[in-house]
């Protein structure tokens, strides 16, 4: 097992520091909600950079276990972000590591995210009594969820290659 480094713990702490705060922000600002999940999922991919796994995981559980303490009342923000958004970049990076076919991949990924939508969409009918949709809700997140899903992991891809070339570049100064 390879020795973390202190300036992996570094990146991880920052990654855990960013994620916090910036879920945080997202949790009590509704308009800023997912761009929150976005953000915090792209200041989680800095450990990944040098291939920290430990890093990675560590940043993780402590951003999920810091969010649900700061967002105390809000909780149920922070499950997409337990359940999918979190995860989602260590998902990409194995499957870069282990060369799995992409088109799989995005298809097994694009019904892990679909299960996600439908999980929050339970809860939110279980908590609000809401369900306007109920009836159509599959083929609604089939369709829009996967659309949205191709575009989100190709963003994400685009912005871990950014993150890689930025870490790259200040590690070599």
């Amino acid at each position: 097992m390879k020795k973390i480094t202190a300036y992996e713990i570094a990146l991880s702490g920052l990654a855990c520091a960013f994620s916090t705060i910036i879920l945080v922000l997202g949790v009590y600002v509704d308009a800023f909600l997912f761009t929150g999940y976005l953000l915090a999922s792209i200041a989680l991919m800095l450990p990944l950079a040098k291939r920290s796994w430990w890093g990675y995981i560590l940043a993780y559980i402590a951003t999920s276990v810091l969010s649900l303490v700061f967002a105390a009342g809000l909780f149920w923000n922070i499950i997409p972000f337990i359940i999918f958004y979190g995860l989602h970049p260590l998902v990409n990076e194995l499957q870069l590591r282990t060369r799995v076919n992409r088109w799989v991949a995005c298809g097994i990924k694009a019904a892990w995210f679909d299960i996600t939508l439908w999980i929050i969409w339970k809860f939110v009918v279980m908590m609000t009594g809401v369900s306007y949709f109920d009836k159509y809700i599959i083929p609604i997140i089939l369709v829009v969820g996967t659309a949205f899903f191709v575009a989100y992991d190709y963003a994400m891809y685009k912005c871990r290659y950014k993150i890689n070339c930025l870490v790259d570049r200040i590690t070599r100064k």
